[in-house]
């Protein structure tokens, strides 16, 4: 099989994209409900880590607000307490994450 022909690897088993470390406000939203604030943890390209104080369920959707930009679209992939990991629906542009970041 040449380097062509070879299968990507299914997305569980790829290593995920380096979270940053951030502490940054942003808005939240459950699906149907209005914004409320809460505070980023780390970030990535394609996920990010909050502190959040409002009961959320794995597998639900939320909308993410960052300072300066639209609502984007997540999935609630975890929660322990109350933090709660998140997986974009479509990742960030590099610009876009670094931006967010400054």
């Amino acid at each position: 099989m040449s380097f062509a022909d070879k299968e990507p690897e299914p997305k569980a088993l790829r290593p995920r994209d380096v979270r940053r470390a951030a502490m940054l406000d942003v808005k939240l939203r459950r699906a149907g409900e209005g914004w409320f604030s809460s505070r980023i943890v780390n970030l990535s390209r394609e996920g990010f880590c909050i502190d959040s104080f409002v009961t959320l369920e794995p597998g639900s959707p939320i909308w993410i607000m960052f300072p300066g930009f639209e609502g984007r679209r997540a999935t609630v992939m975890w929660v322990k307490g109350h933090q709660v990991g998140c997986r974009f629906d479509a990742p960030l542009y590099e610009a876009v994450l670094d931006h967010i970041l400054r």
